[in-house]
């Protein structure tokens, strides 16, 4: 669908010659939104607020440096013959989130070995705060105008994004062109498992390492479907999409760890620390 461009301006601040983008403002607001909230839940459930500060600090540039990885590996095509610096330029764009996860828990895992504290409370206590801080930075993507899906149809745009704010469709239109706002649907995706993983921790009291695991499912389900939506997908090869054969993995892999720890007695707290009777 045709369309008149009109992007937001992408500079949240200018000081003199550096430049303060939006994209880094709303990741970062993210981040310490997530963290806040874990930090109470620790202090609720009487663990020391300190190990999830510790972990946020060290997890983080863990989580950039795999991610930039993650997507240079599945496009090393693309950096192959050109400046070997190339594949350090990160402030051109290029990362994959489940690279950042794969950063993010494994450094969790080892911090919490190091420390002596249970790698699975942790991450349940974690888990909220990492859907709900990528549903905020997906609105990062938002005014890069990126992450978004194929050209809409006209009779799509009729029946539902001319009810979305006029603001979103005006970012949306690339080139003259009206474009899925994907970001829009992951983000309300996320949300909505932010609200079950709540509900899940609070009204359930599931096992130890279950309200995390469920988190895993219900991105990874998400992702599948808008990813397919994509245009700027990694692909694996041929017309497999990398981060859908991932998200099938992690869903699979979940369910099985999840089987897995309740048949060998593993999982034998409940989330609030009680033991499983």
């Amino acid at each position: 669908m045709a369309c008149t461009p009109e992007a937001l301006d992408r500079v949240f601040l200018q000081l003199g010659p550096l430049s303060v983008y939006w994209y880094g403002v709303i990741i970062a607001a993210g981040a310490f939104l997530g963290l806040w909230l874990a930090t109470k839940e620790s202090e609720r459930l009487g663990v020391n607020k300190d190990y999830m500060v510790d972990i946020v600090v060290y997890a983080i540039p863990a989580a950039i440096v795999c991610a930039r990885i993650y997507y240079v590996v599945f496009e090393w095509d693309r950096y192959v013959g050109g400046p070997w610096w190339d594949v350090f330029a990160i402030w051109e764009g290029g990362i994959a989130i489940h690279g950042a996860l794969i950063g993010a828990v494994l450094t969790a895992y080892l911090y919490t070995k190091l420390k002596g504290v249970s790698f699975w409370m942790m991450t349940d206590i974690a888990a909220p705060s990492i859907i709900l801080g990528q549903a905020i930075g997906r609105w990062g993507n938002f005014m890069n105008q990126e992450a978004h899906g194929g050209p809409v149809t006209e009779s799509f745009y009729n029946n539902y994004m001319q009810y979305l704010p006029e603001f979103i469709n005006q970012q949306m239109c690339i080139g003259g062109t009206m474009y899925h706002p994907t970001f829009l649907y992951e983000s309300l995706w996320n949300i909505g498992g932010f609200i079950v993983l709540l509900i899940l921790r609070y009204k359930f009291n599931p096992r130890r390492g279950e309200v995390f695991l469920s988190y895993v499912i219900w991105y990874s389900f998400g992702r599948f479907f808008i990813e397919g939506m994509r245009m700027d997908s990694l692909y694996l090869f041929g017309e497999i999409r990398t981060a859908q054969l991932i998200s099938v993995v992690l869903i699979a892999l979940a369910i099985v760890i999840m089987v897995y720890r309740r048949k060998t007695g593993l999982a034998d707290k409940y989330y609030n620390g009680k033991k499983v009777k």
